[in-house]
């Protein structure tokens, strides 16, 4: 996760320095205190962590994005953005059986809604930083190798929490009307719905990228 991060934070210094090097901005053509309504789609890159207890390594696996956001200025320099998203999470993993190794994938789908607090430094470039509210959709495993059927059942039979709180942080950079975003999020919750923390045992996190256009 510390290369996901650092990744985050080398390109968000790239495009804040191109941005601030290359915009020209006038009084007149400053669109920092506009609200504005937008989609956006891409991808998340999305795996979990603190997977105490489970008896996989995980990996990371890609997902669809996609939704609707508000940008509500507060005053030039700060506003509110809340978002809703249909959002593809989830992780690939290999286990062992008596039976020999197996592979699955799981895609958890959410429907996401980040409040996030915008820090406007220039016109074209927001900062984004705040909570974020999860419900889980559904779950899919997919199965490939040696698995027992006790042992997809086990998996299949997980005690997913439905009801998620995280926290996400990020960048758009506003190209005329399109919409660059880049944005990391974690789960803060545990996964497991009665807390028990056994089964399952992990939270999720995602790099997430997307384009969006705002009207």
């Amino acid at each position: 996760m510390k290369k996901v991060v650092s990744t985050i934070a080398i390109g968000i210094l790239f495009a804040f320095g191109t941005f601030a090097q290359q915009k020209n901005i006038s009084p007149s053509g400053d669109t920092r205190e506009n609200f504005k309504f937008g989609f956006k789609a891409g991808v998340n890159l999305a795996n979990v962590y603190d997977e105490e207890g489970q008896n996989f390594v995980a990996d990371s696996k890609a997902g669809f994005v996609g939704g609707a956001f508000l940008s509500i200025p507060i005053m030039k320099f700060i506003g509110f953005q809340p978002e809703v998203l249909y959002s593809q999470k989830g992780f690939k993993a290999t286990g062992t059986t008596i039976l020999g190794n197996y592979d699955f994938e799981r895609t958890s789908t959410f429907l996401d809604i980040p409040l996030q607090l915008q820090i406007k430094p220039i016109d074209g470039v927001t900062f984004l930083v705040g909570p974020q509210y999860s419900y889980l959709l559904e779950t899919k495993n997919k199965f490939n190798g040696s698995a027992s059927s006790t042992q997809e059942d086990g998996i299949n039979n997980d005690n997913y929490k439905k009801n998620i709180f995280g926290f996400v942080i990020g960048a758009d950079f506003n190209v005329d009307m399109l919409v660059i975003g880049v944005k990391a999020g974690w789960d803060i919750s545990k996964s497991d719905s009665d807390g028990n923390a056994t089964n399952p045992r992990y939270k999720n996190q995602v790099l997430q990228l997307t384009l969006g256009y705002a009207f």
